[in-house]
């Protein structure tokens, strides 16, 4: 109800008013709170680093970070929604990785991809995103210890696999720190005042397929342009009255263009699952010593990726697959991939759902090893959360294949 002796309309009414300022007094008082534990953990992080200094392991820890996130979440009494609790933390987190050491992160540039918004997702702001001009330079950067971690996409819920990030583990002794599942949506993107004027449209091939049925519906006449990702589409359409671009939403802010149209693209369920690439595994830190799981036997992960090769004989697949399902272990993937170099010889990638690095394993990993004629683990990691947050004023989520 409004105050009729307000000075103007809809004003508050004094008592509300007063309520008001108390409030956000109170807030006032809880930031300050706040800003004071913040740099209390800053300066527990720099410790951290002035104790680590010589250690040669990663900063990143996804499993203790797993373990802390999964711990305040339980102990959450509300209201602060989780997704927004974990939010919060995950960027707590990179400023304390950053505060430790300058964390380079490599990933498929230039800037505005949909890998980079992948990273600054997963791993925060604090981190230092190095452009590669594609995924064998991600590897590369992060095989020679010129940067930390990489982003890598490795499979699409709509495209299936990412071949040439499969092929690039045989390449590269890199590890699988861990991984996250980015909800693709795509905007169209242009300086153009209307669809009418748009003559031709930017993307990479992805982009352009995953959207062909909207652009034949919307924009028929329109010449499409592959290019070599969606952030160089976005700079070749700023500018261009009459050409537009299919990327991230959040290009639009950056490069100051405008959205024709939002969630252009054919199949609403499409994802991208990303892995975080390192060159260590992921929990062996100083020393090479592996922590031992909690008192519950759980140690953080939950999933393995495995690559192997098998003999040329009956049953070799079959012997494998006999061993995972003897121990109670349920496998969520296999692809075969051939191996370079050797005609017709094919190298098998697995995932399982299961910690095999935990020692309980032990026996089982010797048995594989013995049915295999080569065997590796690329990571025993997390699942990875479903990051579908939706930007400022947009309907919109994150990530395509690669891109």
């Amino acid at each position: 109800m409004e105050d009729n002796n307000s000075p103007w309309p809809g004003a508050a009414a004094p008592a509300s008013a007063q309520r008001l300022s108390a409030i956000r007094g109170e807030i006032d008082r809880v930031d300050q709170e706040l800003l004071e534990l913040f740099n209390r953990r800053a300066a527990l992080s720099l410790e951290v680093g002035r104790i680590k200094a010589h250690a040669s392991d990663i900063i990143f820890k996804p499993l203790r970070e797993r373990e802390v996130l999964d711990g305040l979440a339980a102990r959450n009494p509300g209201p602060l929604p989780e997704e927004h609790l974990r939010a919060i933390w995950r960027e707590i987190f990179s400023s304390s990785r950053a505060l430790q050491r300058p964390q380079n992160v490599a990933y498929l540039g230039p800037e505005g991809t949909f890998s980079y918004f992948a990273g600054v997702e997963y791993l925060g702001h604090a981190a230092r995103f190095h452009p590669c001009a594609d995924i064998a330079q991600v590897f590369e950067e992060v095989s020679a210890g010129r940067c930390e971690l990489g982003v890598v996409p490795l499979e699409n819920s709509l495209q299936g696999t990412v071949g040439v990030s499969f092929d690039l583990f045989l390449k590269h002794e890199v590890f699988i720190q861990a991984e996250l599942f980015s909800r693709i949506s795509h905007c169209l993107l242009s300086d153009a005042p209307s669809l009418a004027a748009v003559r031709t449209v930017y993307s990479h091939p992805q982009p352009l397929a995953q959207c062909g049925g909207w652009l034949r519906a919307h924009l028929p006449n329109a010449g499409l342009a592959p290019v070599e990702s969606t952030a160089a589409a976005a700079n070749r359409a700023a500018g261009q009255k009459d050409a537009a671009a299919i990327g991230h939403g959040k290009l639009a802010d950056m490069l100051g263009l405008g959205v024709l149209a939002r969630r252009i693209e054919d199949e609403p369920g499409n994802w991208t699952r990303f892995v975080i690439i390192g060159p260590t595994p992921a929990r062996t830190p100083q020393g090479g010593v592996v922590p031992r799981p909690t008192p519950g036997g759980h140690s953080g992960a939950d999933k393995t990726s495995l690559l192997f090769t098998l003999p040329d004989k009956s049953g070799a697949l079959a012997t494998v697959l006999d061993l995972l399902a003897r121990h109670g272990i349920n496998m969520r993937k296999l692809e075969s991939r051939p191996l370079r170099g050797q005609c017709w010889k094919y190298v098998f990638f697995a995932d399982v759902e299961s910690d095999l690095e935990n020692p309980r394993h032990t026996g089982l990993l010797e048995q594989l090893r013995e049915a295999c004629t080569s065997f590796r683990i690329l990571g025993s990691y997390p699942t990875g959360p479903q990051l579908d947050r939706m930007s400022v004023g947009e309907e919109e989520s994150r990530q395509e294949q690669g891109i």
